[in-house]
């Protein structure tokens, strides 16, 4: 391979490692823009979603901040060494999630 590169006139040499070195250059700069708009785009997006009063997430978000959760009322009221209490929390968090 590198007998190749000692046989290669100097010119010729230098014009390709030019057009290598462009070809680089326009190659991860063509994936650059591609993933900085990729970033832009993806940001846009989520916040025109968050702004969507129909997206689930905003209507459970609303309905969880105007009444609090029964697990929390439950834990809140009972003694600390209350398994019930405990169980049923752990079921309350355990469905919430699931949802």
């Amino acid at each position: 391979m590198l007998g190749l590169l000692y046989n290669m006139p100097r010119e010729e040499l230098i014009a390709q490692l030019y057009d290598g070195l462009v070809l680089l250059v326009l190659g991860m700069g063509t994936v650059f823009v591609f993933l900085v708009l990729l970033i832009y785009i993806t940001k846009i997006m989520s916040k025109l979603c968050m702004r969507d009063p129909s997206h689930p997430a905003n209507s459970k978000a609303k309905a969880e901040a105007a009444a609090p959760a029964p697990a929390a009322r439950t834990m809140a009221a009972a003694p600390a060494n209350d398994d019930a209490a405990v169980a049923a929390a752990i079921a309350a968090a355990y469905d919430k999630s699931r949802n």
